[in-house]
């Protein structure tokens, strides 16, 4: 098994060191690939200073999936991995995705968070919607059968967030399996105890409405998720308002932006089930388009 790993970075220098300074020690026969946004951080210089990484790929788009796009297409291996910047792969990691990929379409695990109280870690989660059971994975802690990549064409680029959850239903609808192994472990160190971080209500409800109806059309089941996570959401901003944590124009304000882009992405949805009626679901994958790379950095 050749394996590639591909690490998408964008402005976050440090952190990609300490991925990369990982990799070296606990996959360093592998293939790794950096895919760097447009960062104004210094990144291009650090990579090319390094002697580990055997690609570098300048792209100008800022987004997660035209990154992971842009290192499958580069990537030699038979196995394909991604890993966050902001994560450190552990050992054993390497011969989980071994193991794993040997039984199964895909492999995931979980991430080790670092807290001041402890440890906090990830747990496999499932869910069966219109009768398939989905396995959805994290997607900076994954590894693919290439030739499962090439029957998905890689991510769906017309999304900024949930491009993993995406290609999970993608997979269920490909009967295609995936495995959770906990051997296959990343690391997270976080300096506080954690916290949400401020809700994209814009993408998050566009995007959860695009991939559902994409996926599975207008049937209930999937306007029946997205109400009940509208629902949810809802009453946990009422509840803000009530404690004179947030006021009721914002509350409003939430609730246009969710009704807003819950429409916005069902109608791009139905547009892209027009345009890809194939289970694979992805107008806008790897073979849409060829000019990711504005430059190419290639040691191998």
């Amino acid at each position: 098994m050749e394996l590639s790993v591909v690490v998408p970075t964008l402005n976050a220098r440090d952190d990609l060191a300490s991925c990369l300074d990982a990799l070296g020690t606990h996959a360093s026969d592998a293939e790794v690939l950096v895919v760097n946004g447009p960062s104004a951080d210094g990144t291009t210089g650090m990579v090319q200073e390094r002697g580990d990484v055997d690609v570098l790929v300048e792209i100008a788009d800022r987004t997660i999936n035209a990154a992971r796009n842009a290192g499958i297409t580069r990537a030699s291996g038979d196995v394909v991995a991604f890993v966050d910047h902001t994560l450190a792969v552990t050992e054993g990691w390497q011969e989980a995705v071994r193991a794993g990929v040997a039984e199964a379409a895909a492999v995931t695990g979980p991430t080790h968070t670092q807290l001041r109280a402890g440890k906090e870690t990830e747990t496999v989660e499932s869910r069966t919607i219109a009768g398939r059971e989905v396995t959805y994975f994290n997607g900076g802690n994954v590894a693919f059968r290439r030739e499962t990549l090439a029957d998905l064409d890689g991510f769906d680029e017309y999304l900024d967030l949930g491009g993993a959850r995406d290609l999970a239903h993608r997979l269920a609808a490909l009967e295609a399996t995936v495995t959770w192994d906990a051997a296959m472990a990343v690391e997270h160190e976080q300096a506080t105890d954690g916290g949400t971080p401020e809700t994209e209500w814009d993408w998050k409800y566009r995007s959860l409405s695009y991939r559902l109806v994409k996926n599975y059309g207008l049937r209930p089941t999937a306007v029946r998720r997205i109400l009940s996570h509208a629902a949810s959401d809802a009453a946990a901003e009422l509840k803000a308002v009530t404690t004179g944590e947030s006021s009721p124009s914002s509350w409003l304000g939430s609730g246009r932006d969710v009704v807003t882009n819950a429409v916005g992405g069902a109608t791009d949805a139905l547009g892209a089930r027009q345009r890809d009626r194939t289970p694979r679901r992805n107008p806008r994958g790897c073979s849409a388009r060829a000019d990711r790379a504005v430059t190419v950095y290639d040691w191998r």
